[in-house]
């Protein structure tokens, strides 16, 4: 794989996800030119890139090598581990931290850390300890015990310390001295039966930002962060922030895929700010996430107890076969059916999140691997009819156009974009998802 090229080649587009890599080879005037994917390869993620590229370079028969522009989500939704005083208060502030901040629960512990404790929290291989503490003005012994576990303990993800004020710099301290990556903000239980996930969230989300590229081990990081510089939901809100200005008016952007589901909204109108704003939702997904959607679609009311049973032996295949594929037209119809769940799901969170997010929107784009589905008869029309007839967002997409990103364009366009072929990442929007 070669990592620049002049701006007069074509272009390969790589997008290496949590399970599948993905590819498409983009002309200089912003045709397509052809489509491959592999397996993500474990272990050592760039023999699966290497594949990948030379699948769509054979397939599109550019002339020249084609410059590589990567991005990567492989390191899929962030695993949080929370490590409170009260389990019932912990778990659903562990939930309302992770929410759409790319991450999910788990574990959860409830009082002291002790050494079988330690054992769990360990083999829960989080990817990020969730600490908290009490409520501003209780006793800090607690989180100072805690503190001092984690501290001596064989765990190196990063520390969220967000336990009570009177403990908090004496933890951090504490945690710094043994070498931890500690990341300290406000306390998420400031006071009793009081949750405020706000600052906490934050910075998990500029955690996710890290952990999403993948590509982790000594023997893969130095190449594989030469040749892959951006996470691949930066490359979707691009692509989102084109299709805006493009079209000169809101959009929101449902990007569902194997550990997470993104939604991104833009705003092109005459006068709007750029760029995108975005929520990570590490609970839902088509694969190793597909379990939360059943879950959170029953707590959200979109899915009943008869659905929940009739998906679940699919849904769990889902998260446990790597590389699951649909085998027959009734398990396609299941893939897609959890994948509108997804991203009902999703936007019900990101309208939530992201105030003024539902004012005005014009179009309405779903994309991602399970999308990516031509021909008559692919069932997508059912997608679009789940989102638009859920009763919490009909009348916000009411008349809206929605489309759906059949030919996989939107992540190779935000690519395009950010390395500067805005010419031909408005050719590919404008010919492969806009018609």
């Amino acid at each position: 794989m070669t990592p620049a090229r002049p701006r007069t080649a074509a272009a390969v587009c790589l997008d290496v996800g949590s399970t599948w890599t993905k590819a498409v080879l983009v002309h200089p005037d912003g045709g397509l030119g052809g489509f491959a994917e592999h397996p993500t390869t474990t272990g050592d993620v760039l023999a699966g890139m290497d594949a990948t590229v030379r699948a769509v370079s054979a397939v599109g028969g550019s002339a020249d090598e084609p410059e590589l522009l990567a991005c990567s989500s492989a390191g899929g939704g962030l695993r949080l581990a929370v490590v409170g005083s009260d389990r019932l208060t912990a778990t659903e502030a562990g939930h309302r931290v992770a929410v759409s901040a790319g991450a999910h629960v788990v574990h959860v512990h409830s009082g002291p850390l002790e050494p079988a404790d330690v054992r769990a929290l360990r083999n829960a291989k989080p990817g990020v300890v969730l600490l908290l503490g009490g409520s501003d003005g209780d006793d800090p012994a607690p989180l100072l015990h805690n503190a001092g576990r984690l501290a001596r303990a064989r765990i190196r993800p990063p520390i969220l310390l967000a336990g009570n004020a009177d403990g908090r710099a004496e933890a951090l301290a504490t945690l710094l001295a043994t070498g931890r990556t500690v990341v300290s903000c406000e306390n998420v239980l400031p006071r009793l039966g009081e949750i405020v996930p706000g600052p906490a969230r934050a910075a998990l989300v500029a955690l996710y930002q890290r952990h999403a590229l993948g590509g982790r081990g000594p023997a893969v990081a130095p190449r594989f962060r030469r040749l892959v510089r951006v996470v691949t939901p930066d490359a979707v809100g691009r692509g989102a922030a084109e299709l805006a200005r493009i079209r000169r008016d809101r959009v929101l952007l449902v990007d569902v895929g194997c550990a997470t589901t993104d939604v991104h909204s833009a705003d092109g109108r005459d006068g709007a700010e750029g760029g995108a704003r975005r929520t990570v939702e590490g609970d839902l997904g088509v694969r190793a996430a597909a379990g939360g959607v059943l879950l959170e679609g029953q707590a959200e009311g979109v899915v009943d107890p008869v659905e929940a049973d009739l998906l679940a032996p699919t849904v769990a295949r889902m998260a446990s076969e790597v590389g699951y594929v649909p085998s027959n037209a009734g398990s396609a119809a299941e893939d897609r059916r959890i994948a509108a769940l997804a991203s009902v799901v999703a936007v019900r969170r990101h309208l939530r999140a992201e105030a003024g997010a539902a004012d005005g929107i014009g179009l309405v784009v779903l994309t991602g691997g399970v999308f990516r589905q031509r021909g008559p008869g692919n069932g997508l029309a059912a997608v679009i009819a789940t989102l638009r007839s859920d009763p919490v967002l009909a009348s916000a997409l009411a008349d809206v156009e929605v489309v759906v990103d059949s030919d996989f364009t939107v992540a190779p366009a935000g690519l395009l974009a950010t390395h500067g072929r805005t010419d031909a990442a408005e050719a590919l929007l404008r010919d492969h998802l806009l018609g």
